[in-house]
């Protein structure tokens, strides 16, 4: 058995309802500012839904030409922006001699849904003939990917995980793996994605996922009593993923490291988790012993945690399967109180923050939390950050199709 090659995070980049980068989105969740508001992409009068965090005064001009632009969908915008900052941050330069060596790994749910409803009302309308030429590129979900390894010049593996709302927590896992196994030294991934568009938000409504609370100020309250859905979000996360040596050889700074990944699947229904979190306790487990870490070291975990009755208490029963009694005694939190639903992108940033809690030693709160479920009965990190000097912390992400993936950081320090 070869030795495992450690891997650290060099760079972080972000585009979210609460920030269009990851430092002030990160300050934003510390300071319990919420980027949850009124639903303006759709046209409201058509959904019971009239809340949703969106993207607030991006521009795509500021990263790419106009001209290039036009041929891609928002949640490759996304993506694009966070990856170019993430590089920046990393202070990465991808030469010809190491591009072979540099991977991008992106998840997204849904890929260009906006641009796939806009083609076909123009095909509707108008014939095949004014279809785009860029719609099936435009539209295909691992295009993210793709685009990011031209515009940056990364040659290494390039790939995309779907798995709905686990797609960033699983990207990221799997570029990890990439790593520590020997097939890269430095990879680019998270999650990105765009799905407030018509057919999204209908879907969303039809299998009453979504909160119908129309109180922007408290429609996305995970572990509380009156939780009645998720608000729908949208942005992009992404890290720079680096071999530990090869960060120290060109003088990176080292935001912390991840130590360890798990992936499972429910074998039990298509949106609902199965009895008792037991697929996400698995995931939590696996994560756990692929880095030789007992539960007792974690101190917090990053809740997937999306305001929906199920998740919630499910997520809440496979934490304490996990842990036992030290279930009481780490801290969880979920920062989608302010973020709202990220979908696919939701790991990317989450993994963003983890790591950034553990690097600076303050815990994002759960906002929102106004009257505590009685099944819910662990310590969320009430309506206000926290500081806590924690060695461990999960990340987790469960996605419809029963995907169950968790990524577990361990802060850095010097050695």
């Amino acid at each position: 058995m070869m030795e495992k090659r450690r891997v650290v995070v060099t760079g972080i980049g972000a585009v979210t309802p609460v920030g269009n980068n990851a430092e002030q989105s990160w300050d934003n969740v510390v300071a319990g500012k919420s980027g949850i508001g009124p639903l303006t992409r759709v046209d409201t009068s058509k959904f019971p839904v009239s809340v949703a965090a969106e993207v607030k005064d991006f521009n795509i001009e500021d990263y790419i030409e106009k001209k290039e632009a036009r041929k891609m969908d928002r949640f490759t915008h996304y993506a694009l922006a966070a990856s170019m900052m993430a590089a920046k941050d990393a202070n990465l330069t991808i030469t010809e001699e190491m591009a072979p060596r540099v991977g991008v790994w992106i998840g997204s749910g849904i890929g260009g849904m906006e641009t796939h409803e806009q083609q076909f009302l123009t095909f509707q309308e108008r014939g095949v003939r004014r279809v785009s030429p860029f719609f099936v590129p435009m539209m295909i979900p691992d295009m993210a990917s793709g685009q990011v390894s031209i515009y940056l010049g990364a040659k290494g593996v390039n790939s995309c995980s779907v798995t709905a709302c686990a797609s960033g927590t699983n990207s990221i896992g799997d570029a990890f793996k990439v790593i520590e196994r020997g097939d890269a030294d430095v990879m680019i991934t998270g999650g990105t994605e765009a799905p407030i568009v018509t057919m999204a938000v209908a879907g969303f409504c039809a299998n009453t996922a979504l909160s119908l609370n129309p109180d922007t100020a408290t429609a996305s309250r995970p572990f509380d009593k009156n939780r009645d859905g998720f608000v729908i979000g949208e942005g992009a996360g992404i890290l720079i993923l680096e071999e530990y040596e090869h960060a120290k050889a060109r003088g990176a700074k080292i935001y912390g490291e991840v130590v360890g990944y798990g992936s499972t699947g429910d074998a039990h229904h298509i949106t609902a988790p199965a009895p008792n979190g037991e697929g996400a306790a698995r995931a939590m487990k696996m994560a756990l012993d692929d880095a030789n870490v007992s539960p007792e070291q974690v101190g917090y975990i990053n809740a997937h945690g999306t305001s929906t009755p199920y998740n919630d208490l499910f997520e809440t029963q496979a934490v304490k399967t996990v842990f036992g009694d030290h279930a009481y005694k780490l801290a969880m939190s979920s920062t989608k109180s302010m973020t709202g639903h990220l979908l696919g992108a939701a790991g990317g940033i989450e993994a963003i923050f983890t790591v950034l809690a553990l690097k600076e030693g303050i815990l994002p709160p759960t906002m929102n939390l106004q009257d505590p479920d009685p099944e819910c009965d662990l310590d969320y990190v009430a309506n206000a950050a926290r500081k806590a000097d924690v060695e461990y912390g999960l990340s987790n992400s469960l996605g419809f199709g029963g995907h169950n993936a968790c990524l577990l950081f361990k802060k850095y320090t010097e050695q």
